[in-house]
């Protein structure tokens, strides 16, 4: 082939200035069906190079292969594997050549055998496979115990290696002395390692908030109980429990526990709250009401949480807590009942901090008979401790005399003087009573409603305490009234002082608790609404239609009888679903932060000082929640405890 000068050769075709012919004897058929580069002044890819660079087509595997030593994987796209060693070789190896140069290579001796020959190893090789899957994978009773083990493990709030440690070892020991050694063997095969339990944690809390958050949707109303503390480690935790109307009554569940980085400002709370809301699709608009402790962070109305909220839902209510109120409204005491509070505290300290003095002190309670062996310490922090180290003060004041007496202690004294012991007999008293009302505002499912009763009634009877204090009758104080009946001490000044603190008590409830009667006046149609009242005349007369066919309807006043209130308005809203609806969203709201404050001692067992460095937020859900997880179809059953 000749080429003249100025030419040049472009992808096996010439460009010539008149026709090429094919030489003699090349096929013309062939020769016109040739790909043809056409010269577009710009680099055109040619055809055979747009060809190569195609992505080539999965090569799929025949039964002859069989006889190189290969079968195929399961996988897309198929993969030739080797029976005899069990190499996996590429896709594009799939060809006789390439599966025949590796038995030559590698299994020589398997060359020139029969075929029955290969399919037997064949079996042999999936036999074995079948073998290893069997031994690997876990049968779904053993993943269902695996499970339910790792919820105990929550729920007991000890420490993941517990399981491993001591709970399989003792099972397996049990059923090998009870039952044989096969059952001992099989309860073995349950996974419940130390990780293998923190997973199946993690997995059940997901789960159980996602039925929160399911149920929060579905009632398209909620509230919000939300505290801060700091763990053990110095985190500072923001908790968070959510109150929502179910099926058949308004139930309350912890939503989430966040650690806070930084400062616990309003800002950064409201951050936390609102990136939980955004990633589980909850609208702040579907959130009314807000419980919380008084701090500064919580109820500032610019740069507090509250005032963050308020700027994306203007709408949302804030309530302070009700059982702070109570224990800041009983704080304050005048001088002289402050001075026997110090000097008691002062008394408690010097027998039970010193470990000699405290066992001494036992000793001598041994030796006289008394019923309890030891002192109560006190501290500002727990609300109920201040009534119950009083009282146990006074119950051994003999003893305390006798042992202070021993040691030449200055405060021995005080409990020679009767004027003394009568002021701590009332602290003992009033405290005690306190504290039945901080009982009584305690506890789960308690509506907002009951607690105002609680608090108006203890006011009243703060009133009523205070006038019988003119006749000189402290009968309602009963170690008051018993030590003045016993002692000599002139009785006016200590009722005199008893009356001072009634009524600054009572002029603190009533400072701290002024809201109650404007809030609950016009709800005494949802605490009984077959007494209509004036309170209903507020009410739209569409709502005051139906109030006065529910007050003449004899069956729902049976079931008012027997269920709880927020039950009674979940029947309610059946048949009367407009009516239903206003009263719930009254019976909403959290009245106070207990839930919060019971949680955070379930976080003091959880994060330990040994436990220090964990992520306390999958433990503790799984630990206080009162959902039962339900795992999906993923897990091979669905898990439903009780």
């Amino acid at each position: 082939m000749t080429c003249f000068p100025g030419e040049r050769i472009t992808c096996g075709t010439i460009k010539t200035a008149e026709p090429f012919l094919p030489a003699a004897g090349v096929n013309m058929d062939r020769w016109m069906k040739r790909p043809v580069a056409v010269d577009t002044g710009g680099g055109e890819e040619p055809a055979d190079k747009r060809k190569k660079d195609a992505k080539p087509k999965p090569r799929l595997y025949s039964e002859n292969y069989v006889l190189f030593g290969f079968t195929s994987t399961s996988a897309d796209p198929p993969q030739p594997q080797c029976f005899f060693c069990g190499e996996i070789l590429a896709n594009n190896s799939m060809k006789p050549a390439h599966l025949q140069r590796h038995q030559s290579t590698k299994h020589s001796k398997s060359v020139g055998k029969t075929e029955e020959f290969y399919k037997r190893k064949l079996s042999e090789f999936k036999s074995r496979q079948n073998v290893m899957m069997k031994a690997t994978s876990v049968s779904n009773k053993a993943l269902e115990a695996s499970y339910a083990v790792s919820l105990l493990v929550a729920k007991s709030k000890k420490p993941h290696s517990i399981v491993e440690e001591l709970i399989l070892p003792a099972a397996a020991a049990m059923a090998e002395i009870m039952m044989d050694k096969k059952a001992a063997d099989t309860l073995k095969k349950i996974p419940l390692s130390n990780n293998t339990v923190s997973r199946r944690i993690d997995d059940m809390s997901v789960n159980i908030i996602q039925q929160v958050v399911k149920k929060i949707k579905k009632a398209g109303q909620f509230a919000l109980q939300l505290d801060e503390m700091t763990d053990v480690s110095g985190d500072a935790q923001l908790l968070a429990f959510v109150r929502y109307k179910d099926v058949s009554d308004i139930n309350e569940h912890i939503l989430f526990c966040k650690k806070l980085p930084g400062k616990t400002t309003g800002e950064q709370m409201f951050q936390i709250i609102d990136i939980f809301f955004k990633e589980h699709d909850l609208q702040w608009k579907t959130c009314g009401h807000i419980c919380t402790d008084g701090a500064a962070a919580m109820t500032g109305s610019v740069k507090g949480l509250f005032g963050h909220v308020k700027k994306v839902n203007p709408d949302i209510k804030w309530l302070h807590c009700i059982i702070h109120r109570e224990a800041l409204a009983s704080k304050r005491m005048s001088p002289d009942l402050s001075n026997v509070m110090d000097d008691a505290v002062k008394v408690i300290n010097f027998i039970q901090s010193r470990p000699l003095n405290h066992r001494l002190f036992e000793t001598l309670c041994d030796e006289s008979g008394t019923e309890h062996g030891q002192l109560l310490l006190h501290t500002d922090v727990r609300w109920l401790s201040r009534g119950k180290t009083l009282l146990r003060l006074y119950e051994l004041r003999s003893e305390v005399s006798v042992f202070l007496t021993q040691h030449q202690h200055h405060l021995a004294l005080v409990f020679e003087d009767a004027e003394w012991v009568g002021r701590l007999a009332y602290l003992a008293d009033i405290f005690t009573k306190l504290n039945e009302l901080n009982l009584s505002l305690q506890g789960k499912e308690s509506h907002i409603l009951k607690m105002y009763d609680k608090i108006k009634g203890f006011t009243k009877k703060l009133k009523l305490w205070e006038n019988k204090c003119d006749d000189g009758d402290v009968s309602c104080f009963p170690l008051l009234d018993s030590h003045l009946a016993t002692t000599d001490v002139a009785r006016g000044p200590v009722v005199k002082l008893v009356q001072a603190h009634l009524s600054k008590l009572c002029m603190d409830f009533n400072q701290y608790f002024q809201d109650i009667e404007k809030k609950s006046e016009g709800l005494h149609w949802v605490r009984n609404p077959f007494i209509v009242s004036e309170s209903c005349s507020k009410l739209p007369a569409r709502l005051q239609e139906h109030l006065m066919d529910l007050s003449c309807d004899q069956g729902l006043k049976m079931t008012y009888d027997e269920k709880t209130l927020t039950e009674f308005w979940c029947d309610v809203e059946k048949e009367y679903p407009e009516l239903g609806k206003h009263a719930l969203i009254e019976l909403l709201p959290f009245g106070s932060t207990y839930m919060c404050e019971v949680t955070f001692s379930a976080l003091t067992h959880i994060k330990t000082k040994q436990r220090n460095r964990l992520d306390v937020e999958n433990s503790l859900v799984a630990a206080v929640s009162t959902l039962s997880p339900e795992l999906s179809k993923q897990h091979h059953f669905m898990f439903n405890l009780s």
